[in-house]
């Protein structure tokens, strides 16, 4: 509780994405303290002083932008010019160095070579921070610099320091002041892939830190609750609570089907008729590693769900009608959370994922108003928020071959009974093949392409940002946009289910879905589980960052070689660190990699994968997922500055393209992927086309049907633009010759 007699830290935030894993370090550094968090615009340093004497010592994080510029650093500035009564030990990290150094007469450069996600070997002398520490690999994320002289910083003393030869020559690694109790590292110590520098230099800096405190008498300060600091952290984590206790959980009742070779197509076709129904889900394991597919049974009381990011309601739609729930100043996160826990459901297999829930999908656009950054009006077509709550469906274990028929609806043995003998006559029958003969392409009036020579410009743009440091890694990207002639509405719904049937078999992928909520239509063939969490609280992230085409890259070994290299390994890195920090925003301390930059066979392609695992406690899966939005691996790093210049940089809004699309089970556990390798259309079939135009924002005004789909990738310092072209465009590709 705040208050106690442990000793206080501040943890100052300057918006960076590697805040929590800080926090995370120096609470295994010293277990004992309480740590608190604040953002450095968020407190003036005329609040601040009066409460000082509350903290022990305070830690300077790193950060986007410039030690120069005020509005990047906020208070830290006048950190390095207290009065002396008031000085209290310090630590900065990446920009804390830079401000610490500037500060006290260092010139600021750019390093001519970046350093972002590399691993650099720094040499040291063993002594002050780096008593009693072996050798230092540690991981950068800097394009800026500091150098020093005696005669104009006198007051600073060099401790470590890196030599990047030809490429930087010497670069100052850590430093120290000479008269006041403040050090710093340039390099991340809190990374995932420092070794030695880490925890071990944190623990130096908290004995510093207790040896200047010796003898210092201060009177002690009442804490005051109303200080805007965050902690202290790690959360306390809360037991779960359903909405009410006179709410009885759901029964799942289930049968199962033993030894099926139905295409899960072809069970959707017998079942859900995707090719025709308002509201259709198809959750498709098409390849490796995925595991389950999943079929949502549409009821007559079935009802959809959606939510726009500015809207103060939640619209829930049935059969025949449209009712808008206010938010009431609570989140539509709050607002879901309290629909799920009403619909609590117990008694299914523990070994399926999904019983029943709430599947579709959440765009881009909502995770970016997680970060509370000023959005622009949407288009107002696709939903922000797009979901349906199955009662009835079925779950086909591709592993086992078993299908599991299940329900949550009271006294629904009869619908059970008849599904499991529909399969089970179906299954007598000589199994559908498919074939790409069996879904034609569709006739293509025209594909829009993003425009060459202003992607390339983008690219540049996004490099000349990471040279000055204000991000790590930028996911660029763009929309393509193909127009098909315009049906009616039945058969436009037909030939979207003939489409999803064409990219699952052109494209293969582990999390494939085809969804049509309403309007909105999306088919996807994502590769990348974003995450997953169980029951019982256990999360777990998927990263992708790496991929090489089978076609030209026939062999393990060959591709480990080439996903192996410098660029690769550090785009993945830096999307594991920011993982880390996400995850550990709600699961505090417990956060893990299970797996780094390592090379995974899918049906088409090797990928570089990793896997960060958390554990949050039971029915608290989905605060992970609001908190983990959007996805750090379609952002870059920092989360929160790389949104901002990407919304700078892209001409258009992603829409569901970049969000995410699963379930959120009633059991409490859930499972989401990025909505990558995918397209998606709007289509208000409540009106009748009377033009033969295709409106600029893609949707269907007349006698066009509109496909957009997004692509891109992650930029860094070491990108090529020819090569970031070529990749794009592959990707899109994987799409695109289903339409061709």
């Amino acid at each position: 509780m705040p208050g106690t007699n442990r000793q206080k830290i501040l943890l100052i935030d300057s918006y960076d994405s590697f805040t929590f894993n800080l926090a995370d370090l120096f609470q295994r550094a010293v277990p004992n303290s309480e740590l608190y968090i604040v953002k450095n615009d968020e407190i003036t340093i005329e609040e601040l002083i009066p409460h000082l004497p509350s903290f022990a010592a305070i830690v300077v994080g790193p950060g986007p932008g410039s030690p120069l510029r005020a509005q990047d650093v906020g208070i830290i500035r006048h950190l390095w010019h207290l009065p002396r009564e008031h000085v209290i030990p310090i630590f900065g990290v990446c920009l804390g160095l830079q401000s610490l150094a500037v500060e006290h007469g260092a010139t600021l450069h750019r390093l001519p070579v970046v350093k972002h996600g590399q691993i650099s070997h720094v040499k040291h002398r063993n002594t002050d921070l780096f008593e009693g520490v072996g050798t230092v690999d540690a991981v950068r994320y800097h394009s800026l610099h500091v150098t020093l002289s005696l005669l104009t910083c006198p007051s600073l003393e060099e401790l470590a320091w890196a030599d990047d030869g030809s490429e930087n020559g010497y670069v100052v690694m850590a430093l120290r002041h000479r008269y006041r109790p403040f050090w710093a590292v340039q390099y991340h110590p809190e990374s995932v892939c420092t070794s030695e520098g880490g925890l071990q230099v944190v623990k130096n800096f908290w004995k510093l830190a207790q040896e200047f405190s010796k003898g210092r008498t201060q009177s002690p300060v009442p804490w005051d609750p109303e200080l805007p600091f965050e902690g202290p952290w790690p959360p306390t984590r809360l037991a779960n609570k359903r909405l009410s206790a006179e709410v009885e959980p759901a029964v799942v009742k289930s049968q199962v089907l033993q030894d099926v070779s139905l295409p899960i197509t072809q069970i959707a076709e017998l079942l859900s008729n995707p090719s025709s129904n308002d509201n259709a889900i198809v959750l498709d394991s098409a390849a490796h590693p995925g595991r389950y597919s999943i079929v949502g049974c549409p009821v007559p009381s079935m009802i959809r769900i959606s939510h726009y990011v500015g809207d103060h309601y939640v619209s829930v739609s049935g059969k025949k009608t449209t009712v808008r729930y206010p938010l009431g100043g609570q989140s539509v996160w709050d607002w879901l959370s309290k629909f799920m826990s009403a619909r609590h459901a117990q008694g299914g297999n523990p070994e399926l994922p999904f019983w029943g829930g709430l599947v579709g999908y959440f765009s881009y656009a909502l995770g970016v108003q997680t970060l509370e950054i000023q959005t622009s009006p949407t288009s107002r077509r696709h939903p922000d928020v797009n979901l349906v709550f199955v009662e009835r469906s079925v779950v086909l274990d591709q592993k086992t071959h078993e299908l599991h028929i299940q329900s949550i609806i009271p006294d629904d043995d009869e619908w059970i009974t008849q599904t499991y003998n529909t399969l089970r006559e179906a299954q007598a029958s000589p199994p559908s093949q498919d074939s790409l003969t069996a879904f034609r392409a569709p006739a293509v009036t025209s594909i829009k392409l993003p425009d060459e020579q202003s992607y390339r410009e983008g690219i540049k743009e996004c490099q000349e940002y990471l040279f000055s440091g204000e991000s790590y890694e930028l996911c660029f990207t763009a929309q393509t946009r193909i127009s098909l002639p315009y049906l009616d509405t039945s058969s436009s719904r037909a030939r979207a289910w003939a489409l999803f049937n064409r990219i699952r078999l052109v494209n293969p992928a582990p999390y494939s879905c085809f969804m049509r909520l309403g309007p909105s239509t999306l088919i996807s063939s994502s590769p990348e589980r974003f995450l997953s969490f169980s029951r019982g609280g256990s999360c777990q992230l998927r990263p992708i960052k790496g991929t090489a085409r089978k076609s030209t890259v026939p062999t393990r070994q060959e591709a480990e070689r080439i996903l192996g290299t410098p660029k690769e390994f550090a785009e993945n890195l830096m999307i594991v660190d920011l993982i880390r920090h996400d995850l550990h925003a709600v699961a505090g301390m417990d956060v893990r990699v299970e797996r780094l930059c390592q090379v995974e066979e899918y049906e088409t392609v090797w990928q570089l994968v990793s896997v960060i695992e958390g554990e949050v406690g039971a029915g608290k899966g989905w605060s992970v997922l609001k908190s983990c939005l959007p996805p750090g691996s379609m952002t870059g790093a920092p989360k929160k500055r790389s949104v901002e210049i990407l919304q700078s940089l892209e001409a258009e809004e992603r829409g569901i393209y970049s969000g995410v699309c699963g379930f959120w089970d009633v059991g409490g556990g859930g499972d989401f992927s990025v909505v990558i390798r995918s397209c998606m259309n709007y289509q208000d079939h409540s009106t009748t086309p009377e033009t033969s135009t295709s409106g600029s924002d893609g949707m269907s005004t007349g006698t066009d049907e509109v496909w957009e789909v997004g692509a891109g990738g992650a930029i860094t310092a070491l990108s090529e633009v020819d090569a970031e072209w070529d990749e794009m465009v592959v990707k899109l590709q994987s799409v695109l010759r289903s339409f061709q």
